[in-house]
């Protein structure tokens, strides 16, 4: 690492940016993993073994990668992934889960030195990535005017802080929006401090148990989900926001070699963040996109004190009003919500197909528990295809 780059390409926006991916990530989502640990018959001091086991393997991957390829690449969990796990893994052991999650992180490992996903992502039109990046982000915008109504002081103090510092400040206009907001809900008495837990966590290793029929029944659809609802919209965040370069077959063998490493600690599924991806790959983290790998290195760093700290660190982020993150993730993802409208639409012979994949990812559809992003763009595909053949 050449340190006086690093150094020279440090600011606070693309640090915060870090920090609010993090806040937003945990705020957002532990709820759902914290509900597939209990299915899956974690105990409490296990459940903080899988806090310190995602935040581990997750500060390391985006740390690490974020370094190497100077791009933003940030490594999360699957929250589809969670949700299906908390609906499935009852009545069965904590071995069982485990083998699961090892399985699974097998699975993404040698996805990622095959090259085939790599190779498939790349027949994917940008005009077509960036609809359905688009329709996964639009919910997050709309939820800015749904906690408005929820809250109106509070995120209309935000929205108005945002307003103004985009114009003055816009390089800290998130920066100011999060300072507002922590101070309208300090103000508030909305930040409930009495349900602080203050721990640090112990990781605990469970031996995996390999059950063939779990395996197929919910390892595969694990790992289908995570591969469509999060590797595709991954990829298309790092492609529609200039980084193209950043090779995706080395760092889904990474990610998967992280998840069978951490596995039996509870680390259940990892990949490329969509969300979060946005927020440090957005104009607000840096002007320039060469300088935005510092939000992906920050990201890793508060990821890897999140973990350390384990329960503390989530119930202080559950302490903060619902609202505020909802407001505050919508805010962070607008301009690249706008950019990714403008790519949608930009090329006429895109546009009915882009179109269509916007709405279907935007409808949040879901068949054989496959998410809405996958039958976005597999139905934008098939509408480009139709297109084409008329015209010939």
């Amino acid at each position: 690492m050449n340190f006086k780059k690093f150094t020279s390409d440090l600011s606070f926006s693309a640090m915060s940016a870090g920090f609010i991916a993090v806040l937003v990530g945990y705020a957002s989502a532990w709820v759902i993993v914290y509900q597939a640990a209990i299915a899956a018959g974690a105990s409490q001091a296990m459940i903080d073994s899988w806090i310190w086991a995602l935040g581990m393997s997750m500060g390391l991957g985006c740390l690490v990668l974020s370094l190497y390829y100077k791009r933003p690449i940030i490594i999360a969990w699957s929250t589809p992934g969670a949700a299906l796990l908390a609906t499935t893994l009852g009545g069965n052991s904590i071995g069982e889960a485990i083998g699961i999650f090892v399985f699974v992180g097998v699975l993404t490992l040698l996805t990622g030195l095959s090259g085939w996903f790599d190779a498939l992502t790349k027949r994917i039109p940008l005009p077509l990535a960036s609809a359905m990046l688009a329709g996964i982000l639009v919910q997050f915008g709309l939820s800015i005017f749904t906690s408005l109504q929820s809250d109106p002081l509070m995120v209309g103090i935000m929205l108005v802080t945002f307003l103004f510092a985009k114009r003055w400040l816009p390089r800290y206009a998130i920066v100011a929006v999060l300072i507002a907001g922590f101070i309208c809900a300090y103000s508030f008495d909305l930040i409930n401090l009495q349900q602080v837990r203050w721990s640090l966590a112990t990781p605990i290793c469970t031996w995996p148990e390999f059950n063939l029929s779990l395996l197929i029944g919910v390892g595969l659809p694990l790992f289908v989900v995570t591969m469509t609802s999060q590797n595709v919209p991954g990829i298309a965040i790092l492609r529609s926001t200039g980084h193209s370069q950043a090779p995706v077959s080395p760092i889904l063998s990474w990610t998967g070699g992280l998840n069978v490493l951490f596995a039996p600690f509870g680390a259940f599924t990892l990949n490329l963040a969509a969300i979060t991806a946005a927020i440090c790959a957005s104009e607000e983290a840096h002007p320039d996109p060469d300088k935005r790998y510092i939000a992906g290195v920050f990201t890793g760093v508060f990821n890897i004190l999140a973990g350390i700290c384990g329960a503390t660190v989530v119930s202080l982020f559950a302490a903060f009003p619902a609202a505020m993150i909802a407001a505050l993730a919508g805010l962070a993802l607008l301009g690249i919500i706008g950019a990714s409208l403008h790519s949608t639409f930009e090329q006429p012979d895109y546009r009915d197909a882009a179109l269509i994949t916007f709405l279907v990812t935007a409808s949040g559809v879901s068949f054989f528990n496959i998410a809405s992003a996958f039958w976005g763009i597999t139905i934008g595909l098939g509408t480009l295809a139709i297109s084409r053949i008329a015209r010939a």
